[in-house]
């Protein structure tokens, strides 16, 4: 899922392209994608854009007369800028967005339909999709340490809750927290003061310094691939790869559709977090550290490996 850093360079790209410029028409694949119902859809067409925006994970586009068209990408949504008049790419193509110069496409991968367009009207109306996240790079330390410890959570769930904190997803809240030596499991109320600021630092040093990467990679064209994996990160999506400080294998935890990934010699003093399935289901024979895990699978133990 597009996160903060790929979103603000997502709207940096776009913004550069249509500012000041008519929206002449709409087209959309089918109903799915368009979540809300007033005002209609068509008010937005023949409008100019003002202005483009980030709301949490969602792109903005602000048009004249207080209107706003959010798009949020969920999991497989893309943006791509084409010729004007472009057609809506095979299988993938959801919508569309006519300019006289060129047109914006809105494209989603895969079987499920998750990412969700809505046009509201006036401030107070984009104000009803803000999920109420603090937005890291724009507080302070105070702020950040009072909406941590705002309700008892483990670490990588409270990053990735848009209603504590805007914009942070599965990817970049692994590279936080890595950043910061802590465990994702760790709960937020047992965290002392320099923990938290070692957080807040980790926070804001990695949003920043992603959001450069990949304005830098971009080179003032439009972004072309927008993935949650890079292999200059640390640990998120580098399974059994060496954790870039300390060279021990990257561990991870498979839980629904998502995954944490964590160095255990950077973050969790060695220990193995237990994996639920797994470690249910080898119960005593699940290595409790990282040497042990080593040692088995060096031996052959290839029943011991997650995911």
């Amino acid at each position: 899922m597009p996160e903060l850093p790929d979103v603000v360079v997502y709207c940096e790209a776009i913004e550069q392209r249509v500012v000041g410029r008519d929206l002449t028409r709409i087209r959309l694949r089918g109903p799915f994608l368009l979540r809300s119902v007033r005002p209609p859809l068509g008010e937005a067409e023949g409008r100019v854009v003002v202005g483009v925006r980030r709301l949490g994970k969602r792109v903005v586009l602000c048009l004249e007369g207080e209107l706003f068209l959010a798009v949020h990408l969920m999991v497989a949504g893309r943006f791509r800028w084409g010729a004007h008049g472009a057609k809506l790419p095979g299988r993938v193509g959801q919508a569309a967005f006519d300019f006289e110069h060129g047109t914006l496409l809105l494209t989603e991968a895969g079987s499920k339909r998750r990412a969700a367009m809505h046009l509201v009207a006036g401030e107070e109306g984009l104000a009803s999709l803000d999920r109420g996240g603090l937005e890291v790079l724009e507080c302070g330390p105070e702020a950040f340490r009072a909406r941590l410890r705002a309700e008892n959570h483990t670490l990588k769930r409270a990053l990735i809750d848009p209603r504590l904190f805007s914009g942070i997803g599965n990817a970049y809240s692994d590279e936080i927290l890595h950043r910061a030596r802590l465990s994702p499991m760790r709960w937020t109320t047992r965290l002392n003061e320099a923990q938290i600021d070692d957080l807040y630092r980790a926070a804001m040093s990695v949003l920043s310094e992603w959001t450069d990467r990949l304005r830098d990679r971009a080179g003032g064209r439009f972004p072309a691939r927008v993935t949650a994996f890079h292999e200059d990160m640390a640990v998120h999506g580098r399974h059994r790869k060496p954790c870039p400080a300390c060279g021990a294998p990257v561990q991870r935890i498979v839980y629904a559709e998502n995954e944490c990934n964590y160095c255990a010699r950077c973050q969790t003093g060695g220990r193995l977090l237990a994996d639920r399935a797994l470690s249910r289901l080898l119960k005593a024979d699940w290595p409790r550290t990282v040497e042990e895990l080593e040692e088995r699978l060096g031996a052959g133990g290839a029943g011991t490996r997650q995911g």
